[in-house]
């Protein structure tokens, strides 16, 4: 799928996903506390793995993962250049369909940069 308004998007899915919290509020809880975990201080920056998260949404083709992850990046200050290499890593890693979603994910960060 090809989004064009990333932002429209993320409006959209936390939308679908606020239902789909009430209806699993334990799962939900829990997979909030993972993320808060996985991304909190330790040994890596939260900026670092926010890229590590895009490259991985770019490998497995994940829209959401892209969008969350680029709005997140954008918003721990990785500049766009720290993108490219994140979207190069995921490319080697990932081959063609990387490349082809690793476009997705620099607009999406790119729809974010400027909030």
């Amino acid at each position: 799928m090809a989004v064009s308004d990333w932002q429209d998007f993320i409006e959209q899915t936390d939308k679908r996903m606020a239902d789909l919290r009430k209806g699993i509020p334990g799962v939900a809880q829990g997979f909030h506390e993972i993320a808060k975990s996985a991304i909190g201080k330790g040994a890596l920056d939260s900026k670092t793995k926010e890229l590590i998260a895009l490259a991985i949404g770019i490998t497995v083709r994940c829209d959401g993962c892209l969008a969350y992850h680029a709005r997140a990046a954008a918003k721990f200050g990785a500049s766009r250049e720290e993108v490219m290499e994140a979207i190069g890593v995921a490319v080697y890693m990932g081959g063609g369909p990387s490349m082809i979603y690793g476009a997705e994910a620099l607009a999406a960060f790119d729809s974010f940069r400027d909030i």
